[in-house]
């Protein structure tokens, strides 16, 4: 069975954008017989500066990412960061994503758990993987059916981070679906002057490091100009690079 893999921008800058990403991922899910799923975020909530980019909002974010869906048939994953945008999200995405810093957020957990989407529960970067079986047991109480879990590292010290591998064992153990998210592992939060920073050279080690450990899907964010990025644009990779690094999964 293929791995999971999830791709697309951080956040939603335009149509334009939306479809050059798009466009990619269809040609990558024939040339491979895949199905990555598109994602990208219609709000960020917790961006470090009050001036940085938020993306469109939930309504017209909402629905670029449902045109996206009905031209391309792709399916959708984005993130919801309170309980009230759990419904209308689920309309649209097939997968909910609770953000790290979210994931014991008890009404949160239920709200997307009701929708019947699956629900993808980011680790927190101050908890393990066996902590994680406690976001999952809400999610399971309210409903949910299939769970995901996705490692992203944990805080080493102030402004960086380091991913415990064995994280990924762990939440095996909780649920069948781990992803491994390639590109906030390699961030540096608020280390850019009131910006995330980071680097993305290391995103293909941290996925094939991953997949060593077990893991059974891949996140990765990129973007056709990810220096210009409106939103860690450090971390993501260069669209033109994700085949490269995808082949290299599945061989």
């Amino acid at each position: 069975m293929n791995p999971v893999f999830i791709a697309g921008p951080c956040v939603i800058e335009s149509k334009e954008l939306l479809e050059t990403v798009a466009e990619e991922l269809v040609r990558l899910n024939r040339q491979y017989a895949i199905d990555i799923i598109f994602k990208s975020s219609f709000d960020k909530a917790n961006r470090t500066s009050v001036s940085s980019f938020r993306g469109p909002g939930l309504d017209r974010g909402l629905q670029m990412l449902a045109d996206i869906k009905s031209k391309y048939g792709l399916r959708i994953l984005t993130d919801i960061h309170e309980s009230s945008q759990a419904e209308a999200a689920g309309e649209v995405a097939d997968v909910l994503q609770i953000p790290a810093f979210l994931c014991r957020q008890t009404d949160l957990l239920l709200a997307a758990a009701k929708t019947g989407k699956t629900v993808n529960i980011k680790k927190a970067q101050f908890l393990s993987g066996i902590d994680m079986r406690y976001p999952v047991e809400k999610a399971r109480d309210a409903g949910a059916t299939d769970i995901w879990l996705t490692e992203r590292g944990n805080m080493f010290g102030y402004n960086n981070l380091v991913v415990d591998f064995r994280n990924i064992s762990d939440m095996l153990d909780i649920t069948p679906t781990v992803i491994m998210d390639c590109t906030h592992s390699v961030q540096r939060p608020g280390a850019g002057g009131g910006k995330t920073s980071g680097d993305r050279r290391f995103v293909p080690s941290m996925a094939l490091a991953a997949k060593a450990f077990g893991a059974t899907g891949y996140f990765f964010e990129v973007h056709p100009d990810p220096d210009n990025a409106l939103s860690d644009g450090p971390n993501m990779l260069y669209l033109n690079q994700l085949e490269e690094t995808i082949s290299k999964l599945l061989s």
